[in-house]
């Protein structure tokens, strides 16, 4: 019997139901300590943020499924106090690592080169005058009293370059077993399909939060499918970005179930 495959994901809402019915097998982690993880070869495969692939070579990104918004995305934001232009110093959220790239590019489209500092302790979220959040925090932090403006940036995304965003995808390590990798590939596409067949389940199921937020947002907000319009959106950021950092960006290849790129 082969052994259990090393999978990492993410402690999000919006992973649910990628990880449907294999959570036994995966370690949940913020997507900066999983992209550390998947880094260091610790890991077979992860749901790791898209910038760790297109930042380092060599990893194979799963075909056909990711998380990806095409609009509004509610759960990764700018909470502002001040004007988006007068802006000179913004937290980060110590768990994103592709939000915080999108929103520098987001901010270079309007001339915006703010300082960015870590952000300490979430709790101090609503006093602070700019802080950038994402996942189940920044859905809990929506549902709290505070004075900022919002600044979806998936929206933001959608209505400047007219395509979806994909924030993260299932990524492969860079070296093992072929053999070993097509498993891994046939077990997560067959994981995702069935966990969008039990979409319905998971969101009257699910503990997180409350029946109508899992409704917007599991297969509304959040979209679990990587087709071309997609993979054009996760292209353009690639060339954004890669102009943005001044460094040199990798594009995935994509395997499909039982085949993996050469």
């Amino acid at each position: 019997m082969k052994p259990p495959f090393r999978i990492g994901s993410v402690p999000y809402l919006n992973a649910a139901p990628l990880t449907h019915g294999i959570e036994s097998e995966c370690v949940f982690l913020p997507p900066s300590l999983l992209a550390a993880e998947l880094h260091a070869d610790r890991l077979e495969a992860a749901l790791v943020s898209v910038s760790e692939v297109l930042l380092h070579p060599g990893y194979q990104v799963l075909d056909g499924f990711g998380i990806l918004s095409r609009g509004p995305v509610r759960s990764v934001f700018l909470a502002h106090r001040e004007r988006l232009e007068s802006i000179r110093e913004i937290y980060l959220d110590p768990a994103s690592c592709t939000s915080v790239n999108l929103l520098r590019v987001l901010l270079e489209d309007r001339r915006i080169y703010p300082t960015f500092r870590p952000l300490a302790d979430y709790s101090a979220a609503p006093s602070l005058p700019n802080v950038l959040l994402i996942g189940d925090s920044a859905l809990m932090f929506r549902q709290q009293s505070h004075a900022h403006t919002l600044w979806d940036l998936g929206e933001a995304w959608q209505t400047s370059r007219q395509l979806p965003f994909v924030y993260a995808v299932w990524a492969l390590r860079r070296s093992g077993d072929p053999i070993r990798q097509r498993e891994v590939i046939q077990y997560l596409q067959a994981a995702a399909n069935a966990g969008l067949k039990a979409l319905p389940e998971i969101v009257r199921t699910h503990p997180d939060f409350d029946p109508e937020l899992r409704r917007q947002y599991l297969g509304g907000n959040i979209q679990y499918r990587l087709d071309a319009a997609a993979k054009e959106g996760l292209s353009t950021f690639a060339r954004n970005l890669g102009r943005c950092l001044n460094q040199e960006i990798y594009m995935p290849k994509y395997a499909s179930e039982g085949i993996l790129p050469h």
